[in-house]
């Protein structure tokens, strides 16, 4: 569904992505572990077409998308979310969703109102449908992240630290939308430094690690990487 040939992207003399080659096949969910800096982020707004690369293509669905703005890569069937929820606060939640549905996925007045409530019905939010999205606690903000990511109808969803700063019982119920929104079709890409998250739910995980990936395999593969327990486990806690 999505290659990436020779990506690379530097600030100034800092090279954050260093020629990197990737491929992430449909029906994918595919975790991208990394320590901070690691240029995870970056990676993301490369492929959504928030910055450009430097150099190297990016081809989705067979077509080169490297030139693309984001409305046009959103209108072909990339969404993302972003780690830190960014709502129109004083607008209802209804109101956020069918934005996206509106102007992301183009759809007309009555397609996006009825598209709306559906996507309100799947991330557990209909009941609060008309209350202001800047008086919504975090899981209800980021499941309002994720459906204005959803209202967009994704064939491909990118997903940037959705569950961090939840705890245990949100992340589960997080983890089960996101069940649901895979079994309906969609490839999701999803950030996180919540590895026990990933571990349940992805059906491969990647490492990035100096501009480049250092692992990648299935998640208990690649969580038994020495090199991965050296430069990113060890640098969480979670290994002596």
């Amino acid at each position: 569904m999505l290659e990436l040939v020779g990506i690379s992207r530097q600030f100034g003399a800092l090279r954050v992505i260093d020629c990197l080659d990737f491929r992430i096949d449909q029906g994918e969910l595919l975790g991208i572990l990394g320590p901070n800096g690691a240029g995870k982020t970056t990676l993301f707004n490369v492929v959504s077409g928030v910055i450009a690369p430097s150099s190297g293509r990016i081809v989705f669905d067979g077509r080169d998308i490297t030139r693309l703005k984001v409305w046009d890569r959103c209108r072909l069937g990339i969404s993302r979310t972003y780690q830190i929820p960014k709502p129109f606060a004083h607008m209802s939640v209804f109101e956020n969703i069918l934005v996206a549905a509106v102007h992301g996925g183009r759809m007309g007045n009555a397609i996006a109102k009825a598209e709306a409530m559906r996507v309100l019905k799947t991330i557990g939010l209909a009941a609060r449908s008309d209350t202001p999205a800047g008086q919504l606690p975090l899981l209800d903000l980021k499941r309002l992240e994720l459906g204005k990511a959803l209202a967009q109808r994704p064939r491909l969803l990118l997903l940037d630290e959705i569950a961090g700063g939840l705890t245990t019982v949100e992340c589960d119920a997080l983890l089960d939308l996101v069940r649901v929104v895979r079994a309906d079709g969609v490839t999701v890409v999803w950030i996180e430094h919540v590895i026990n998250a990933l571990r349940r739910i992805a059906t491969r995980l990647a490492v990035l690690h100096g501009g480049g990936i250092i692992c990648s395999g299935t998640p208990d593969e690649v969580l038994a990487d020495n090199r991965v327990r050296e430069v990113y486990l060890g640098a969480q806690g979670l290994v002596p």
